[in-house]
């Protein structure tokens, strides 16, 4: 980067941050007490284990395997060897723990668990590997992803045990019947063979972060869903731009599903993959009830629905799209929510306005709406009606001159400020050949470690200008080189991902640095993926948990008096090559049982006098 444009973009920063300390009139901005980040830094390791600071605990809940414990279905153990069939996997935990929220019942010390299942990995699930696919395998690999509800109890002694069996227990998964609704639902571009409706279809997967709604359901995000999607590579040349667009085409498929699951087979079933990458609602409290795909949020690789609530009672809902040079949105709802929970606010989601947010140089932005017949969103441009915009709501959003980030992922809200901040977790084709170059909100080329931008609406949460800085520029300080450096106050964290702002104020930071890239050149003092907890008034970051080796911290969750923390462990061991490759040898991590397969698991973490977490 030039000298003169970094001088550029530092002024720029430096007016956002005047622009950002404008609160509304009666407005304060609350300065966190000085054992708001009480806790000892936990210091850098490579270890294969979970470490958290020595005043503090935590307990092994969930991991992939155990049994949901749904209420008259049978509870089968997680099989070592991988020998689990489909049946089995349906009533287990699935692989890959993501975004999680915590409910909590009318008993006192009584909750439901609700997590994501993001994906798969499919030499890990199989007795024998992934090199053979056929039915079975297919039916099984669906069932590991979705979504649990488990109840969980507080016992005696202060820790948290699994209900089992529990009427609330659920497994919702790739083949769980769904509806959707809103402005897209019996789009053309949604009908199928097995659908001519364009109103149902089979199953949720990809689910990555999440969401609750003010009337208590659970949104879980459809990230990346086109990796399922595949067919002959000779069907390649016959990919259509909006295929492309969002990935979906035949030859470049994870897993082998179009070989055994016709509905995957993108030449056979095009509209198939419309049907994904959604916001899907679920109730919680009723283990009956139809989950519900929710088109008028948008389609893209959703990542986080973050949901709080206008002057007027009205909700807006932050998500990103998590790929590189992809968008932040918004919507908003058309009615303000009623009170009576789900029942009374079945609707509410499907109608309101969609918004693409642009990041403007002097510290400004503004939200662009998604809507048919404005903005050139029109049908000689391919949008036709608005289920055409929310279908492509990448290319509405290209059409609109939308500010093209840097992998938005998770968003959260300060409860005290109204603050927005949203984690950009990479993007090393910045400033590559042929691809954007650096901008305001992303201003680093090659950017391998990320960053944490925040806004301030004008106005209410409905607003459509904002201000907006960056919290802070990932990295090493250390570090000599301008992508790898950031501008951490405090310890050194990559790759920001998971995020929550809890009741007082403080910001929780998870990561999901690659493994490739971990303990390698410019990253040798990165320790392995961490939590870690800010204060946004000073900016001081402090690390507060490791996980094993391999893994991701994500799905952030705590108990309204914030003395449990619950939080995810994600693909323990992963090497670099993940997912699909059925040559490399199982995961290098043994985490948490200490022996045969690595597994995703939830952790809850409590501090040892029984205070709030985080002092």
């Amino acid at each position: 980067m030039s000298l003169d444009r970094r001088r550029f973009l530092q002024s720029g920063t430096a007016a956002v941050v005047a622009l950002l300390a404008q609160h509304p009139a009666g407005a304060t901005k609350p300065t966190l007490s000085g054992e708001a980040l009480g806790f000892t830094a936990v210091p850098a390791s490579l270890r294969d284990a979970v470490v958290v600071p020595p005043e503090y605990e935590w307990q092994l809940l969930y991991p992939w395997g155990t049994p949901t414990g749904i209420a008259g279905q049978p509870m089968p153990a997680f099989a070592p060897d991988g020998g689990n069939s489909a049946a089995d996997q349906a009533l287990q935990a699935g692989m890959h723990h993501d975004g999680m929220h915590f409910f909590p019942l009318a008993t006192p010390g009584r909750a439901l668990l609700v997590m994501n299942h993001e994906y798969t990995d499919e030499q890990l699930l199989h007795a024998d590997g992934a090199k053979e696919w056929n039915a079975q395998k297919v039916r099984k690999s669906l069932h590991a992803m979705g979504v649990s509800v488990i109840e969980i109890a507080r016992t005696p002694e202060g820790g948290w045990r699994q209900v089992l069996p529990s009427p609330y227990a659920r497994r919702v998964h790739g083949n769980t019947p769904m509806r959707i609704a809103g402005p897209a639902a019996g789009s053309p571009r949604l009908r199928t063979a097995l659908d001519p409706t364009g109103t149902e279809v089979l199953g949720t997967f990809a689910n990555c972060a999440m969401g609750v709604t003010p009337w208590g359901t659970y949104l879980t995000c459809e990230e990346n869903f086109h990796g399922y999607f595949g067919g002959p590579k000779e069907a390649a040349k016959d990919a259509t731009p909006a295929q492309r667009r969002y990935g979906t085409v035949a030859g470049s498929q994870w897993v082998e599903y179009w070989r055994f699951e016709e509905r995957f087979d993108l030449s056979r079933h095009p509209n198939e993959p419309h049907r994904f990458g959604w916001v899907v609602e679920i109730d919680p409290f009723d283990p009956t009830a139809k989950p519900v795909k929710r088109t008028a949020l948008g389609r893209k690789r959703q990542e986080s629905a973050t949901c709080t609530v206008t002057r007027d009672g009205r909700v807006a809902v932050y998500m990103g799209d998590d790929a590189r040079f992809e968008y932040i949105y918004k919507f908003v709802s058309r009615d303000a929510v009623k009170p009576g929970g789900a029942a009374a606010n079945r609707e509410l989601l499907d109608h309101g306005t969609l918004y693409v947010a642009r990041f403007d140089v002097d510290g400004s932005g503004e939200w662009l709406p998604l809507v048919q017949g404005q903005n050139g969103l029109v049908a000689d441009k391919g949008f036709a009606s608005q289920g055409d915009v929310l279908i492509k709501s990448r290319q509405a959003s290209d059409l609109l001159g939308a500010t093209k980030m840097d992998r938005p992922e998770w968003t959260t809200v300060d409860p005290l400020t109204k603050e927005v901040y949203c984690t950009l977790t990479n993007n090393s084709n910045r400033g590559g050949a042929g691809q954007p170059f650096m901008d305001a909100a992303n201003p680093r080329s090659n950017n391998t470690m990320g960053q944490i931008i925040r806004w301030k609406e004008q106005g209410d949460l409905d607003g459509t200008k904002f201000a907006w800085n960056h919290l802070v520029l990932a990295g090493d300080p250390k570090q000599s080189r301008w992508e790898a450096q950031g501008n951490v106050k405090g310890d050194a964290f990559g790759s920001p991902d998971g995020l929550m702002v809890d009741a007082r104020g403080v910001l929780w930071i998870q990561t999901d640095v690659s493994t490739s890239t971990l303990g390698k050149g410019d990253y040798t003092n990165l320790p392995n993926n961490q939590m870690l907890a800010c204060d946004p008034t000073q900016g001081e970051i402090r690390r507060f948990l490791l996980g094993p080796a391999g893994c991701e911290i994500t799905g952030l969750t705590a108990t309204p008096d914030l003395r449990t923390l619950f939080i995810n462990i994600q693909h323990p061991g992963e090497p670099a090559n993940e997912r699909s490759d059925p040559d490399r040898p199982l995961a290098v991590s043994k985490w948490p049982d200490g022996a045969g397969r690595p597994r995703s698991a939830t952790v809850a973490i409590t501090k040892n006098d029984g205070g709030v977490v985080g002092t």
